[in-house]
């Protein structure tokens, strides 16, 4: 059984016996919302790393553009864009789901509003072996918006890399690490050594069918952070008004990856219908 720890800023969701939260979202005033922690499916190790000396401005399992008419909501630069998310609603408890949203505005250097972001995440926690994190991701255009092309962008991942230990990425097609940079597939998988655990773990991103650009360009970088990012395949644009959705499956697991189980996570992912 799930429970959670939810202030207007911070969510923090338990599975009964585990000590430390299994997902927490942060969702700080006028700071970009994430995820985490992740921690492992068995409650060993921690999957997601903040702020890494490489990276300063990624933070776990996170989402950003750099591109949105020009402004670049990114590396959090003093010329870049801002986040505001508003408080948190309470989220909805069902046995081993639980589900919750952040709504962000997401503005020019100058406060003028771009985009309203809506995140709704749902978990499912299957026990020691895995869980999943299901995101419905939503931009509201608030004034006529173009998304330009660039090499990364969208939901991101950064996990705790470190070259003496190394890790895997391995998406869909088979391509490992770097030659899965900018190559289409329907998932990405990276597994790496995690502090405090005597195997891998890992997650897998998977990509729905119903998502533009489907199957997406990847980010892979040379840390292993990895991104569906359809502005690797060019520019999109929104009218004022008008909403993208997308829907990306996070599957959280322990051990070495299993393609042949991502793959079915992946198929079933990509039965299910869109939520209204």
């Amino acid at each position: 059984m799930l429970h959670v720890e939810a202030t207007e800023r911070r969510l923090a969701v338990f599975r009964s016996g585990l000590r430390d939260s299994l997902v927490t979202q942060r969702a700080e005033a006028d700071t970009r919302p994430y995820l985490h922690p992740l921690l492992a499916p068995d409650g060993v190790g921690v999957l997601t790393e903040d702020a890494p000396p490489h990276h300063s401005w990624q933070h776990g399992l996170y989402v950003g553009l750099n591109d949105v008419n020009g402004v670049g909501f990114w590396t959090e630069g003093p010329s870049d864009g801002s986040f505001h998310p508003k408080p948190l609603a309470p989220p909805v408890v069902d046995g081993n789901t639980v589900r919750w949203t952040v709504e962000t505005a997401w503005r020019t250097p100058g406060r003028t509003p771009l985009l309203t972001e809506d995140q709704t995440w749902t978990l499912r926690d299957h026990g020691d072996t895995h869980y999943t994190l299901d995101l419905d991701w939503r931009l509201l255009a608030d004034v006529n918006v173009t998304f330009g092309p660039y090499a990364y962008g969208g939901l991101f991942l950064r996990m705790p890399y470190r070259p003496d230990r190394g890790g895997t990425a391995i998406n869909s097609e088979g391509r490992i690490n770097t030659e899965a940079e900018a190559q289409r597939a329907r998932w990405c998988a990276v597994e790496m050594p995690v502090e405090g655990r005597n195997d891998p773990a890992g997650i897998a991103l998977l990509d729905h069918p119903a998502n533009s650009e489907h199957p997406v360009p990847w980010r892979v970088d040379d840390q292993l952070g990895v991104s569906p990012s359809r502005c690797i395949a060019g520019a999109w644009h929104l009218a004022e008004g008008e909403t993208a959705w997308f829907r990306h499956r996070v599957l959280v697991f322990r051990g070495p990856t299993d393609t042949d189980n991502i793959e079915a996570e992946w198929q079933a992912f990509a039965a299910q219908e869109p939520m209204s």
